[in-house]
């Protein structure tokens, strides 16, 4: 899928999410959350679970890859997103909890990006402004099991020009 694409479903997942009174969509989220899911799924953000093409997935599922002890975990029960999480499952159709959510993630666009949303809201930091601030930031909150920053920096050029384009 092409990046410009990809933006726009995180415009509509970030817009589901501050419909339900989850923080409001700026640049620098959406900057953010399209430069991870180049890093975790691919330039060409085609990988919707781990290892994928593949017959034999991995542990992490939708285009943010998360796990469901990870991420699921984390958004469904951190005291600053849990609520909004429950809200946003509800407004998704997919049942609050762990395994549920997790096994949703492949195919639920709009539920992947809020929850990779509220992950980024449950760190207390300012959104990063730039590589380096969002390469730590990324580290952080992802917590990747095979970090690899020089794809990272690639990354970050092609959302921020995505998201130059789009304005």
């Amino acid at each position: 899928m092409k990046p410009q694409n990809f933006l726009r479903i995180i415009d509509e997942g970030l817009r589901v999410l501050a419909n339900i009174g989850g923080p409001a969509p700026t640049d620098d989220v959406r900057r953010f959350l399209l430069c991870i899911a180049l890093q975790e799924s691919g330039p060409e953000l085609s990988a919707r679970y781990q290892n994928s093409p593949s017959s034999t997935p991995g542990a992490a599922k939708g285009f943010f890859q998360f796990e469901a002890g990870g991420g699921c975990r984390g958004v469904l029960t951190n005291q600053a997103t849990e609520t909004l999480a429950k809200q946003l499952c509800e407004e998704c159709a997919v049942l609050a909890e762990q395994s549920a959510v997790w096994r949703a993630l492949e195919g639920h666009d709009l539920l992947a990006v809020g929850f990779a949303r509220l992950l980024v809201y449950s760190d207390v930091s300012p959104l990063p402004q730039n590589e380096q601030e969002g390469w730590a930031y990324y580290m952080r909150t992802w917590r990747p099991g095979r970090p690899d920053p020089d794809r990272w920096t690639a990354n970050w050029a092609q959302a921020d020009a995505t998201l130059r384009e789009s304005t």
